[in-house]
């Protein structure tokens, strides 16, 4: 190894040298530590896992994976796995376009692996991520989830939620920090229309609509007491966690901006601009082009689950919540997207319903 005193350094010249070379290192790890646009992280990877034992969704077996529902149409009794995924899949009607299915489902019911002697399910629940828990329902009366947990995960450095409904026992409290696969409680049948036999997990995975979601809802029902705060279901908006499982171990790169991207528009609606319009503010991913100035509206598209998938400035004055785009169909529409919809072509509107949540993305505009 050449001698550094052959390039002409004495001994207290190359031990200063040394010193300098430290000292520029160190400034240059300050300047990437405390410059904005130089000390971005990579965005943390969104890594799901299952959020119990069962794994036959990987394997392609749905009877094994999704709980059953109980149906009964036209006289014919069914137990129907395909009731337990995600979207539009329960109370079928016929209509001249064949038979369209009415009921969305926001979730997916996983099926119990374990039971004990007594045929109580005994799963243990997961986090599908690292996260906090943000909401816990420890009263299995006060939702139709019955007993549920709400994790908050940050990704992009957006919040989105995962649920995890209807347990027996919840093992969190509000404010714990969990780590992935860390257990959250005990699968049950807590909440709305199930017994022992139809025990399962409803799992979600959320974007929340709006921070003034509690004052909008007292406003509308009065008689209705609101006992989950923000993390009431009206107020998450779940998208296909299935078919993002499904996505993700095909390409783990993926993110659910990019994820949203690929999903149809159903529909459009053009809003108030408002400073309350949280959804721009918590996903500006969303935002499909810039705007020179403040614009007079903004217009969101949403897919036939309700779920928005894009925002952008909206080209005329709005006064209230109006459509603004329907995709031709011919089925009546009411009966496609859970009746915020009415009519068809040139007669399409939004419904009360429908402008009642269109509001809340404003509200209290």
């Amino acid at each position: 190894m050449r001698s550094p005193y052959a390039a002409g350094l004495t001994p207290e010249r190359s031990a200063k040298s040394k010193a300098i070379r430290h000292c520029l290192a160190g400034c240059v790890v300050a300047i990437l530590t405390h410059s904005p646009a130089l000390a971005q992280s990579p965005p943390e990877r969104l890594d799901l896992a299952l959020p119990t034992d069962n794994d036959a969704l990987f394997r392609g077996n749905g009877p094994e994976f999704y709980q059953y529902i109980q149906r009964d149409y036209q006289g014919v009794q069914s137990t129907p796995w395909e009731g337990g995924q995600y979207g539009f899949v329960r109370d079928p009607i016929d209509t001249p376009a064949g038979t369209v299915y009415t009921r969305f489902h926001e979730g997916i019911d996983i099926r119990p692996l374990q039971r004990d002697e007594k045929g109580e399910p005994i799963d243990p629940v997961r986090a599908i991520a690292a996260g906090a828990v943000v909401h816990t329902n420890l009263v299995a009366g006060h939702s139709n989830y019955g007993r549920y947990v709400v994790v908050e995960h940050q990704w992009g450095g957006c919040k989105y939620y995962s649920l995890y409904g209807h347990l027996n026992t919840i093992q969190v409290h509000i404010g714990q920090r969990v780590q992935q696969r860390e257990q959250l409680g005990v699968m049950g049948h807590t909440g709305t229309g199930l017994d022992r036999v139809r025990a399962h997990l409803h799992l979600e995975l959320n974007l929340m609509l709006s921070t003034h979601f509690e004052s909008w809802h007292d406003s509308l029902f009065k008689n209705d007491p609101n006992q989950n705060g923000l993390y009431n279901g009206i107020n998450l908006m779940g998208i296909d966690i299935a078919r993002l499982y499904l996505a993700l171990r095909d390409r783990p790169t993926l993110t659910i901006p990019q994820f949203l991207s690929e999903e149809e528009t159903l529909y459009r609606v053009l809003l108030p601009n408002s400073p309350h319009f949280d959804l721009l503010s918590s996903y500006p991913w969303m935002l499909s082009q810039k705007n020179a100035g403040t614009p007079v509206s903004w217009e969101v598209s949403f897919n036939r689950a309700g779920v928005p998938l894009k925002i952008a400035p909206g080209g005329k004055e709005a006064r209230g919540p109006q459509l603004s785009y329907l995709k031709p169909s011919e089925v009546e529409t009411s009966s496609l997207t859970r009746g915020q919809i009415s009519g068809r072509g040139p007669t399409a509107h939004l419904t009360e319903k429908g402008k009642n949540f269109a509001r809340l993305l404003i509200y209290p505009d």
